[in-house]
């Protein structure tokens, strides 16, 4: 039964709190054989008046914005085509792949690569899942899309999975799987 203790400077609100106590619970379950019910994470609050690091008072860093939140956020600009707000939130270097597509690097890529293929495209989120690998943060959305094909005739219940990278708060890679071209070959 692992217990893990965390000490944090004051100031850190009670939800950024949780989401520290949740991410310590899934890293112990993924290296120590235990139910998340078995881990037991306690938090421990510093005044800054008590600290210093190199010989020198510090306050504490900001809480990162949750991951899944920054994907939504993304995804939601690019639906409603809110393209300066969403070219905000990539890195330099951004790459994007999806299915039959070279790798694209910007929006505009993006936008003139689906125009062919349907009218619209509109996603239902199921669930995101979010995990950090060093600096690199990786949030995957999965759900089903819906939308319009070039013809006019409705889609809908398509399979996708949205996997991101993100780096110091912006994104840095998406790679993108689904079944439309199954969905469409399968129409004719």
């Amino acid at each position: 039964m692992p217990i893990i203790e965390a000490h944090l400077l004051e100031g850190y609100s009670a939800s950024d709190k949780q989401r520290l106590a949740r991410g310590l619970t899934d890293a112990a379950c993924m290296v120590i054989p235990a139910t998340p019910e078995a881990v037991t994470v306690m938090i421990h609050e510093m005044p800054a008046a008590n600290y210093m690091r190199g010989g020198q008072a510090r306050s504490g860093a900001p809480a990162r914005p949750d991951p899944c939140d920054t994907i939504r956020a993304y995804l939601a600009t690019m639906e409603a085509r809110d393209i300066n707000t969403a070219r905000a939130m990539l890195a330099p270097g951004f790459v994007m792949n999806f299915p039959d597509a070279p790798g694209m690097t910007t929006l505009e890529q993006l936008i003139a690569w689906a125009k062919p293929r349907y009218a619209f495209v509109k996603k239902t989120y199921d669930r995101f899942e979010a995990l950090q690998n060093g600096p690199t943060t990786v949030v995957y959305s999965m759900g089903t899309l819906y939308g319009e094909w070039l013809d006019g005739t409705a889609f809908a219940d398509i399979r996708f999975i949205d996997r991101f990278e993100m780096e110091g708060g912006l994104l840095t890679r998406q790679d993108v799987w689904n079944d439309m071209a199954e969905t469409k070959a399968n129409m004719a």
